[in-house]
């Protein structure tokens, strides 16, 4: 594997990684572009990196800078990305444009994803997938395609509470995409934990995951491996508290649709900013919880797949 081509590039700490055969984690920048306010998403950022490297892993955020996919930040380039007004949300379909055009972008779940097979890396952690939205059955995300072709163990807190939760996993069971609960036998419900959702295989070590994923793919399937860990007891929102709010939510976004006020990628990040003004910055601080706790768990992957 090639580390550094016209397309893409490693930074320094990354690719010493891949030369030492040390664990990495691959991290997306559309929570840093995109999902957070300033200046919590690079300190969100910074706290991601800090969290894998404790954990005896390598971070490996992901973005396109300068008309190419960067595998790897270093600090100014983390705070440019952080810091920028007119970053281009980067899926499957918009890394041509945006190297084209030379703008910064973030990586989502699907771009991450194929950056990190791209450049060799195995795990990668995000908050919540993207999936089947509420408002309009046929505005299914990227992300759910992605895992059914691109073969990287993905860590997560199930799929945004924002989504059409059965309809995303009756998505994903069709792809052929298998939905492992981290010590859960039901699917989290990214704020919430979840209760009623059943996950295809319930895990329990990181040893276990790894063996599965390998198993996975050593009998040729080409899908992702969706790992889902709950949010922790203490930083979680219980179900019935925010189903309010994300109806609410829901029901502005179906009147911005039909008033043609609002599309396709822009409708998660508006509905994941009126969640948090809603619940008062609960929901936000329940979010920045899961990512830090989905880092420390991608961290202790890579280093059991890496044995």
């Amino acid at each position: 594997m090639t580390h550094n081509t016209t397309l893409f590039t490693c930074s320094l700490e990354v690719a010493s990684a891949f030369e030492q055969k040390k664990p990495i984690v691959a991290l997306e920048s559309t929570v840093i572009t995109h999902g957070l306010p300033q200046p919590q998403n690079l300190q969100l950022a910074q706290n991601m990196e800090r969290t894998i490297l404790a954990a005896g892993a390598v971070p490996a955020t992901i973005a396109v800078l300068d008309g190419k996919i960067q595998v790897g930040l270093n600090p100014q380039q983390l705070e440019r990305l952080a810091s920028t007004q007119d970053a281009i949300k980067v899926s499957l379909r918009d890394f041509a444009n945006c190297m084209t055009q030379g703008k910064p972008g973030g990586t989502t779940v699907a771009g991450t994803m194929f950056a990190a097979r791209l450049a060799g890396i195995r795990v990668f952690a995000t908050g919540g997938i993207g999936g089947v939205h509420k408002e309009a059955r046929l505005d299914i995300s990227t992300d759910l395609q992605a895992l059914s072709n691109i073969p990287v163990m993905v860590v997560c807190a199930g799929a945004k509470s924002i989504l059409d939760l059965p309809a995303t996993l009756e998505y994903l069971e069709t792809m052929g995409v298998p939905v492992v609960g981290y010590g859960t036998d039901t699917f989290p419900e990214f704020f919430s934990r979840g209760k009623d959702l059943p996950v295809s295989i319930r895990l329990d070590t990181p040893e276990e995951v790894v063996e599965f994923a390998r198993r996975h793919w050593e009998l040729g399937m080409q899908s992702g491996v969706l790992v889902c860990q709950p949010i922790a007891e203490q930083d979680a929102i219980p179900a019935d508290e925010i189903s309010a709010t994300l109806e609410q939510v829901s029901n502005e976004v179906r009147k911005l649709q039909a008033e043609h006020a609002m599309k396709g990628q822009e409708v998660t990040p508006y509905e994941l900013k009126r969640v948090n003004e809603l619940s008062g910055g609960r929901s936000l601080r329940a979010n920045l919880a899961l990512l830090l706790n989905n880092a420390r768990l991608a961290a202790e992957l890579a280093i059991a797949e890496n044995n």
